[in-house]
C-alpha cells in the first residue's frame, strides 16, 4: 500500500479543533478528539506506589472507556496514528498514553502546531516528531506530587477541621497569599497627613492649571495636621506667586511585548472584566478555530498558554508589512522591536498573537461573539502595537514660587501617537499640557485647596493581580493560574467581594493549620523552586523520579508528626441568638465542608439548616457593597462586619433587616 494511500487516525484534545483540522488534511486523515486525558490516577486512593519509586497506577478514566473503545474501533482500519495534542506538558503525556494503547504495531508520529491554520498543520505534518519523553517526565512528576500532598494532606484537614476538606501543593500556597494579605489589612493603622493644591493662571489668561506644595525653606515639607495645613495655608496666601524654573524634555514610551498567558489574563481582568477562567475559555475558542463564512473555519490566535514573547518569522515578516499600508511608514521601526523571554519559558512556544494580522478585528467582527471580538481585538491590537515606533510626548516641569515656599506642576503633550494608534483609544491619545511658561513669570491664585489626606492599607488581591504575583514569584505554570483561583473559591476558602478576593474563616483556619504542620510546603519560594526543578525535568538536566525523592523524605516527616500531633480545632457548635423557626430551639453554628452554617440545636430531631447570610447590604456604607464578612463568634453572640473595613467601620451583633438595609 503506498503511502498516500494509508489511512491515518489523527487524535487532538477538544472536538471544536476536529472539523477545522479534518478540512486543512483531507480525506485521507480522520481526526477525533480525546478530550482531554484518557489515562489518569484513580480517584478512589493516592495511586502511587511511594515505596516502588514513585510508580503511578494509572488507569482508563471511568467516563473515558467508551472514548478509548471507540478510538481503537477506529485505529483498526488505519495504518497511521498521528498524535496532534496540545503543544504543552499534557498534551505530551496525553500523547504518550495513546501512543501506548493505540499504536501497537502502527506507525505513530507526534504532531504539535502554535496555529490551527493550513499552514502550520500543513507544516507540522510533513515534518512529524517522536514523543519528548522528557516532557512526559515533567508533567508526571508534577501529577505525582500533586497527588502526593492532596491526598495526604485531606484527611490531616478532615481530623482537625471538617469533613470533605481538601488541600492542594499550589493552591495552598495560593491561598496563604490572600490570607497574609489580609492580615495586614486588619493591621494597618492610617497616618494622617495633608495637602495644598493651588489652582493658578497667568496673569491676563484664562488658562488653568494646579501645582501641588513640594518645599518649605528649601527641604522637603510633611504636613500631619489640619492646624498645621491650615497655618501654612494663610502664609501662601500671602505671598506672591511666580514661576521659579520650567524644564522641558521629551519621554518615550515604548510598546508592550504581545501577550502571554498571565499578561493576558491580568489585561482582560482589567479591561473587559473577564475572569481567568472566562479568558481563558474564550482564548481556546479562538484558538481552536472560528467559522469565518463560505465554509472557512480557522484558528484566529496562536496557543494561548505559554509564557514566551517569541515571534515566527512570518508572522514578524507579515506585521512589519501591514503596519505601513495600514498606519502609516512613520510608524514601523528601522528594526523589529525584540523582547527577552523570562528565564525558564517553554522556548519553542510563541507569544499569543493572531494567526493572521490582516484579519482585523472588524473584519472578523459578523462571526465573533462579543466576549470573542472583546478578547481578540485585545490580543490583536497588543500584537500590532509591539512592532511599532514608541509613543513620544513633550514633558514639561515647573516649579511655583510662593515666597519661602515651592510647589511643583507638570505636564504632557503627546508629540508622536507611536503604537497607540493600534488601540484606537481616544483616552490613550488624551494629555494634560501646561500652559506656555516662562522663568519668574507672575501667577494668580485663584484658590488654594487644603486637602486632607489618609495612608492607604495594602489592596486586596483581585483575580489580576493574583495571577500577575503568582507569576512574579515563580509559583503555578501559565495553564494553572486560572483553576488555582476557581479552585480556592469553589472549595469556600475564599470569596469574591466588591470584585476582591477575601479569605473566608474557613480560608484562615486551613492556612494556619498548615502553615503550623507543614511550614516548607506552605513556604513560597520552596514551591517556586519546586516549579524550577520541574523545568530542568523537561530541560533533561534532572531525572523525574530524582525530584520526587528529593521531595518526599522531609514531607513524609512532617506528614508523620501531623498525624501524632494534630488536633481538632472546630468547636462542636457554637451558640447563638437566633431561633430555629421550625422548633423555636436555639440555633447553633456547626462546621462543615463549606465553612460554619447555622443548624437547629434540636438536630437530630429538627433538621432545619441554613448557610450564614454573605450578601446583606451594609446600612451605614453609603455604595451599599456587600457587607457580611463571615459571622465570628464571641461570648456566644455573631458578630457582622463590613467588608469595605477599615473604610467602613460597621458592625453589629445581629443582622440589619431590610429595612435597615434600604436606607
Amino acid at each position: 500500500m503506498s503511502a498516500k494511500a494509508r489511512k491515518a487516525l489523527v487524535i487532538v484534545e477538544s472536538p471544536a479543533k476536529c472539523r477545522t483540522i479534518e478540512k486543512i488534511l483531507g480525506k485521507r486523515f480522520k481526526v477525533e478528539a480525546s478530550m482531554g486525558h484518557i489515562i489518569d490516577l484513580p480517584k478512589s486512593k493516592m495511586g502511587v506506589d511511594v515505596e516502588n519509586d514513585f510508580k503511578p497506577q494509572y488507569i482508563v478514566m471511568v467516563k473515558k472507556r467508551k472514548t478509548l473503545t471507540n478510538l481503537k474501533k477506529l485505529m483498526k482500519t488505519r495504518q497511521e496514528l498521528y498524535l496532534a495534542c496540545d503543544p504543552d506538558r499534557e498534551g505530551e503525556a496525553i500523547s504518550w498514553h495513546l501512543g501506548n494503547e493505540l499504536g501497537k504495531e502502527k506507525s505513530v508520529y507526534r504532531v504539535s502546531f502554535q496555529e490551527i491554520t493550513p499552514q502550520a498543520v500543513e507544516e507540522a505534518f510533513q515534518h512529524p516528531k517522536e514523543i519528548d519523553m522528557k516532557k512526559v517526565g515533567a508533567q508526571q512528576a508534577r501529577r505525582i506530587l500533586d497527588r502526593l500532598v492532596g491526598y495526604s494532606l485531606s484527611p490531616i484537614l478532615w481530623k482537625a477541621v471538617a469533613k470533605g476538606l481538601s488541600a492542594g501543593r499550589v493552591q495552598s500556597v495560593a491561598l496563604r497569599l490572600i490570607v497574609d494579605q489580609e492580615r495586614k489589612i486588619k493591621a494597618f493603622v492610617p497616618d494622617e497627613y495633608w495637602s495644598l493644591d493651588a489652582n493658578l493662571k497667568k496673569i491676563g489668561d484664562h488658562e488653568k492649571f494646579t501645582a501641588s506644595l513640594d518645599q518649605a525653606h528649601g527641604k522637603k515639607i510633611e504636613i500631619k495636621t489640619k492646624d498645621d495645613a491650615h497655618r501654612i495655608a494663610e502664609e501662601v496666601r500671602q505671598a506672591e506667586f511666580k514661576v521659579a524654573q520650567v524644564k522641558i524634555s521629551q519621554r518615550r514610551r515604548k510598546p508592550q511585548p504581545p501577550y502571554t498567558t498571565s499578561k493576558l489574563q491580568q489585561e482582560a481582568y482589567n479591561r473587559l472584566h473577564m475572569r481567568p477562567t472566562r479568558a481563558m475559555a474564550v482564548a481556546q475558542s479562538l484558538y481552536e478555530g472560528v467559522d469565518l463564512g463560505h465554509g472557512e473555519t480557522v484558528g484566529l490566535i496562536t496557543y494561548m498558554r505559554t509564557d514566551s514573547v517569541a515571534i515566527a518569522k512570518s508572522a514578524m515578516d507579515a506585521v512589519r508589512a501591514f503596519i505601513p499600508k495600514h498606519y502609516g511608514s512613520e510608524y514601523l521601526p528601522k528594526q523589529p522591536n525584540r523582547y527577552r523571554t523570562k528565564k525558564g519559558a517553554q522556548a519553542a512556544h510563541e507569544a499569543i498573537r493572531p494567526t493572521g494580522v490582516t484579519r482585523t478585528p472588524e473584519s472578523v467582527a459578523e462571526w465573533l461573539t462579543e466576549d470573542q471580538l472583546k478578547l481578540y481585538a485585545l490580543i490583536w491590537s497588543k500584537f500590532v502595537a509591539s512592532q511599532m515606533n514608541p509613543a513620544v510626548y513633550q514633558q514639561t516641569s515647573a516649579e511655583i514660587a510662593a515666597g519661602a515656599y515651592l510647589f511643583k506642576a507638570s505636564g504632557s503633550r503627546l508629540l508622536e501617537a507611536g503604537f497607540l494608534k493600534a488601540f484606537e483609544d481616544e483616552d490613550a491619545l488624551k494629555t494634560t499640557p501646561l500652559p506656555h511658561l516662562e522663568k519668574d513669570e507672575p501667577l494668580e491664585l485663584l484658590e488654594l485647596e487644603e486637602n486632607q489626606h489618609f495612608t492607604k492599607p495594602p489592596p486586596r488581591f483581585t483575580d489580576a493581580s493574583l495571577v500577575k504575583t503568582l507569576e512574579e514569584l515563580g509559583i503555578g505554570r501559565p495553564s494553572t493560574y486560572a483553576p488555582i483561583i476557581q479552585t480556592i473559591v469553589q472549595r469556600t476558602y475564599v470569596e469574591r467581594q466588591a470584585g476582591a478576593l477575601v479569605p473566608t474563616e474557613l480560608g484562615f483556619l486551613v492556612v494556619d493549620l498548615l502553615v503550623k504542620h507543614f511550614p516548607k510546603l506552605m513556604d513560597v519560594d520552596f514551591t517556586a523552586n519546586m516549579e524550577e526543578r520541574l523545568d530542568e525535568v523537561e530541560e533533561g538536566k534532572v531525572e523525574w523520579h530524582h525530584v520526587l525523592k528529593e521531595f518526599y523524605g522531609q514531607f513524609a516527616k512532617s506528614l508523620e508528626e501531623a498525624q501524632a500531633s494534630i488536633k481538632p480545632v472546630r468547636k462542636l457548635e457554637e451558640k447563638t441568638d437566633e431561633v430555629c423557626e421550625l422548633c423555636k430551639r436555639p440555633m447553633v453554628i456547626k462546621w462543615g465542608r463549606r465553612g460554619k452554617f447555622l443548624s437547629c440545636s434540636g438536630f437530630p430531631e429538627c433538621r432545619n439548616a441554613k448557610s450564614i447570610p454573605t450578601k446583606i447590604s451594609c446600612p451605614q456604607c453609603k455604595e451599599g457593597l456587600l457587607v457580611q464578612r463571615k459571622a465570628r463568634s464571641g461570648r456566644g453572640r455573631l458578630f457582622y462586619g463590613c467588608t469595605r473595613y477599615p473604610e467602613c467601620t460597621f458592625i453589629a451583633n445581629k443582622l440589619p433587616s431590610s429595612e435597615e438595609q434600604q436606607k
